[in-house]
């Protein structure tokens, strides 16, 4: 699964960087106004891609770390962040990550957890990294409870994505976040309607991995997003 995932976002990496830029002040606007930073915190942005995660707080916390797998998108974040000297970019796995336990104020994951073959591990390190009375924000897509339509939307985001692992329902986050003793502060749920085109480009899905995932792609495809603000107690 890792070689899929720096696979598939070594190749697109600019692609990815791009479609961060253009949607960063949206971000940014919606990071502060969920997690409600006082600026002092040191943060974490775990799987961090190209550092949209890292650049939606950075102006409202003294420091971040965002690490990744993939060094493109390493690089394509280093070149971004010059305007945010806060902002440091580290090569690691978000499931072991070289870092110190209960170091940060907050530790956050973007679109990652999918992309994680046992997103457990990923989540146990980002409650490991905060400190108690800390925070941790996770934002992904999330499947429908009924196993027959997350099968499907699986299966398709798996066609289009070979580094996809699993979207995991609701429930199934809200049973990690419990086990990590993380409690849930705040949570929202955001629908976010995809042009299949160029959500296929994005992902550099061509040829007959194209028709497959076209084949299998849902009507009028929307995506849900969970976004969960947690306290480490």
């Amino acid at each position: 699964m890792q070689d899929a995932t720096r696979d598939r976002f070594g190749r697109t990496a600019d692609r990815i960087a791009a479609l961060q830029d253009a949607r960063a002040g949206e971000l940014e606007a919606k990071v502060v106004r969920f997690v409600a930073p006082s600026g002092e915190e040191r943060a974490l942005d775990s799987g961090s891609g190209a550092g949209a995660l890292a650049f939606a707080l950075a102006p409202h916390v003294r420091e971040v770390v965002a690490v990744d797998l993939v060094p493109e998108l390493l690089e394509q974040g280093r070149k971004r962040g010059e305007r945010f000297p806060n902002v440091s970019f580290v090569e690691g796995d978000a499931t072991k990550l070289p870092l110190e336990e209960g170091s940060f104020d907050l530790a956050g994951s973007l679109r990652t957890l999918h992309h994680i073959a046992r997103p457990e591990l990923a989540v146990a390190e980002l409650a490991r990294l905060t400190r108690l009375g800390g925070r941790v924000l996770v934002i992904d897509q999330i499947a429908a409870v009924d196993p027959l339509a997350a099968l499907e939307l699986n299966a398709f985001e798996r066609a289009r994505d070979p580094s996809h692992a699993r979207a995991l329902a609701d429930i199934d986050l809200r049973h990690l976040f419990e086990a990590n003793e993380l409690v849930l502060l705040r949570a929202d749920y955001e629908q976010e309607p995809r042009d299949l085109g160029p959500y296929l480009d994005l992902a550099g899905c061509e040829g007959e991995a194209r028709e497959r995932a076209e084949s299998l792609a849902p009507p009028n495809y929307t995506a849900e997003l969970g976004w969960y603000l947690l306290e480490k107690r």
